[in-house]
């Protein structure tokens, strides 16, 4: 179990670093509306730029975070909890804007990855 969890956190770490820090401004078949990069996405969701800098930041904090609690295991309930809170808010502004179940998809799974992470 303990080399699952291991992989676990190193797929949503990793991701989440790859969406914030490779694939920011890159379209994506995932990203909310019709945008092409996250800072359109975060506009299609009514949201501010500076609310995008405010939750890449947690983000990329919380992946790095969720990577070091594989040697660090004090930081894995803050960085799995947190990053799960991210995601349910990524879930919503996907609903609230309308998008099919499909943009979701990526979010609503690290959610659940991240849940088991905190919970297992």
């Amino acid at each position: 179990m303990e080399y699952l969890i291991i992989a676990l956190k190193l797929i949503v770490g990793l991701s989440i670093l790859n969406v914030w820090l490779v694939r920011s401004k890159k379209s994506t078949a995932w990203r909310g509306g019709d945008a092409k990069n996250i800072e359109e996405e975060f506009k299609a969701y009514g949201l501010p730029v500076w609310f995008m800098w405010t939750i890449g930041t947690l983000k990329v904090v919380l992946a790095i975070l969720l990577i070091a609690s594989i040697f660090y295991p004090q930081v894995e309930a803050v960085a799995a909890y947190g990053i799960a809170f991210l995601m349910l808010g990524a879930v919503s502004m996907h609903i609230k804007i309308g998008d099919p179940i499909k943009k979701s998809l990526p979010a609503f799974t690290f959610l659940v990855l991240s849940l088991a992470i905190a919970l297992l």
